[in-house]
């Protein structure tokens, strides 16, 4: 059972764009709010960015001014625009979904590995 598909990772030098992908499907569809998470090798995950049903968005401090979660409902997909990349940005990337009484959903999908290096 998919449905969360994260894509658009890949390898870029600092300085450098990616636009990453999330299409939604099931009952993460009616969720309020869409998130994209990161984890480097041997850290903790941690919450990028935020976007909720009415457009309200939250960045991580390390993120403020770089990137910008975005979603189309009409396309079942949440982005994440990430430019100005920088080494400590190179992690998996993952998307998930919230909803106000059960918070994050427990299950995540493969991600997409951004690998930030020159």
């Amino acid at each position: 059972q998919v449905q969360v598909v994260e894509s658009g990772g890949g390898l870029v030098q600092p300085g450098g764009s990616l636009r990453l992908s999330c299409a939604v499907s099931g009952s993460r569809l009616s969720a309020n709010a869409m998130g994209w998470y990161r984890q480097a090798p041997g850290k903790q995950r941690e919450l990028v960015a935020t976007i909720n049903s009415g457009g309200t968005t939250n960045y991580a401090d390390s993120v403020k001014g770089r990137f910008t979660i975005s979603r189309d409902n009409a396309k079942n997909t949440a982005y994440l625009q990430m430019n100005s990349l920088k080494p400590e940005d190179t992690a998996v990337y993952y998307c998930n979904a919230a909803r106000y009484a059960l918070g994050w959903y427990d299950t995540w999908g493969q991600g997409t590995q951004v690998t930030v290096s020159s």
